[in-house]
């Protein structure tokens, strides 16, 4: 990085935590602090909405998703929009007619103290590690990419996100994500324009899709039921529109932020306004993702995108083997260019499939490549993420970028980060609050209240970076931080509906039927991960919310049978 690069990041991660802390300095009472005094706009809202979804993970690992599987993974956003409906009909009045300051509130005035308590558990088991792996994921791989110190870099991200979030509350984390949702998309759209100027003059914006389309990776919708496919179209309308109603109707990191509205109405025009628009902006994310994939078939593309994984191999006694892979990889390379000029130039059907074949040879070899990786991270006793799709996009920034953007594409990966992290410590510290800390103590006062939120959201600030320090990738970030959502979110939800539309189920009923649903959720992911059963991590959203609601009126049932006897 040059010294303009530097001058670019710093300065615009200064300017928005300084703008956020100076903006929403002095809260003094607890509605002003933990639901912004009710003055967001609905534009505000969205924003803020988008943000918090919107992590670091979304604009490092997204592209690296389209970049090897294509654009199917847009599918998982299928069921926002239902969701949004269905939230701003039936949850937003509920909770604007109660007064909550947390979703878990209502479940006290509806059930009892320890359901309440538990689905706030719940969340902040979670919803903390999540908070951990916002922080991490940018950490991990731009300390492998820039040679940075990886607890450094966990550390500055956590300490910029704690000053204005702890100084400001909800209204510092709306303020800041306005910016930061600025800064991103600009840097996003900046970032596909360069793509397109990078590539060879007579490759067109249609070309470049017709590229990627014989490549496989337009293949947007897949009606399969296949349970080996992850990301189908049913998988994204149902397991997605109830992870989607989780996440956004139970979870407090997002009702926080629609919460903050100055009324029901500008509430769910944010919603609305994030539902419309989530979608084309993981479309258009996506997209990048896939031109960056026609930009490397132009250019010759390491053989693993993680720098740290390739030293690690070359350093071992694998090292001729992987050489002899990269030999064989600028061979397809050179190859590649010939058969891709034949397709432009002709269309020809017998051409579409000789890139779609030869992609596949360079797939296998990377395959071979990360066998040999995680061989001599064995050898070495060093742990190595050999799967790189974390590291594509990030590797396209650092060495096609010119001077000045690569700091404003870094400031978009670390503004998502913090825009991220905050609305989850922000949260974190209210439900702590709220939902534990003043429900089981004596009457505070305001000031003393909001004293007591902002040490919360220090300590899980601290929580948050602790995590961080010990985290391991997984295969691939952003499918990590939904499935660990995706083991908890299905439950939450099915009490709230039972909440909500079965008025028959009393608190005892939902309460143990809560604590066996967790457990079968938890038994089913790590069968699945163990390939014993095979149920993709979207499906236990709708699994863990229907278990809960048939154990829930089971019990309640067979208790109105033994009072009747």
């Amino acid at each position: 990085m040059e010294t303009l690069d530097w001058i670019i990041l710093i300065s615009t991660l200064l300017v928005i935590v300084g703008y956020g802390t100076w903006q929403t300095r002095g809260s003094k009472n607890v509605k002003d602090y933990i639901r912004g005094g009710n003055t967001s706009k609905w534009w505000t809202i969205g924003l803020s909405v988008m943000a918090t979804q919107a992590s670091a993970i979304t604009f490092l690992s997204t592209p690296g998703q389209a970049f090897h599987s294509g654009m199917g993974f847009v599918q998982f956003y299928f069921g926002l929009p239902i969701a949004m409906v269905v939230i701003c009909m039936v949850f937003i009045p509920l909770y604007h007619r109660l007064k909550v300051y947390t979703a878990y509130e209502y479940l006290e005035s509806r059930f009892d103290l320890k359901t309440r308590t538990l689905a706030a558990i719940l969340f902040l088991i979670q919803r903390g590690l999540a908070a951990g792996i916002t922080i991490f994921a940018p950490a991990i791989i731009l300390s492998a990419v820039l040679g940075w110190n990886l607890l450094l870099l966990n550390v500055i991200i956590g300490v910029l996100v704690i000053i204005y979030t702890v100084s400001g509350g909800t209204r510092a984390v709306n303020v800041t994500q306005k910016h930061q949702m600025i800064v991103i998309f600009t840097g996003m759209v900046i970032a596909f324009v360069l793509i397109m100027n990078k590539l060879p003059e007579d490759i067109t914006f249609t070309k470049a899709l017709d590229i990627a389309g014989a490549s496989g990776k337009m293949e947007i919708l897949d009606f399969s039921f296949d349970l080996n496919n992850r990301y189908t179209f049913w998988s994204g309308i149902i397991g997605g529109t109830f992870l989607m109603l989780s996440y956004f109707g139970t979870d407090q990191s997002q009702v926080q932020r629609y919460l903050s509205g100055k009324s029901v109405k500008e509430m769910q025009l944010g919603l609305i306004f994030n539902g419309l628009l989530k979608i084309p902006m993981q479309f258009f994310i996506l997209l990048v993702g896939v031109m960056v994939f026609v930009f490397y078939q132009f250019n010759q593309a390491p053989l693993n995108f993680n720098p740290t994984a390739t030293e690690v191999v070359m350093n071992s006694s694998y090292a001729e083997d992987y050489k002899a892979l990269e030999e064989k990889q600028l061979d397809i390379f050179d190859e590649k260019k010939t058969i891709i000029g034949n397709y432009i130039g002709t269309e020809d059907t017998k051409y579409a499939n000789a890139v779609s074949k030869i992609n596949e040879d360079n797939n296998n070899l990377r395959i071979d490549a990360k066998a040999l990786i995680e061989k001599a991270s064995e050898e070495q006793d060093i742990k190595v993420e050999s799967n790189d799709k974390d590291y594509v996009f990030i590797h396209f920034i650092l060495h096609n970028l010119p001077r000045g953007l690569i700091g404003l594409l870094l400031a978009v990966i670390l503004s998502a980060a913090m825009s991220s992290t905050a609305s989850e410590l922000n949260a974190l510290a209210s439900t702590t609050t709220i939902d534990l800390y003043k429900r089981n103590t004596s009457e505070k006062t305001e000031l003393e209240m909001v004293k007591i939120s902002k040490w919360f959201t220090l300590a899980w600030g601290i929580v948050a970076i602790g995590v961080a320090c010990v985290a391991n990738l997984a295969e691939n970030l952003i499918q990590l931080v939904n499935i660990i959502g995706s083991i908890f979110y299905g439950n939450v939800l099915g009490i709230f509906l039972l909440a909500f539309f079965f008025k028959f189920i009393r608190s005892n009923a939902v309460f143990i039927a809560a604590l066996i649903t967790q457990a079968i959720v938890i038994v089913l992911f790590l069968l699945n991960e163990f390939e014993v059963i095979n149920l993709p991590f979207l499906w236990l959203n709708f699994v863990g919310c229907i278990i809960v609601i048939f154990i829930a009126s089971l019990i309640q049932g067979m208790t109105r049978k033994k009072i009747a006897s």
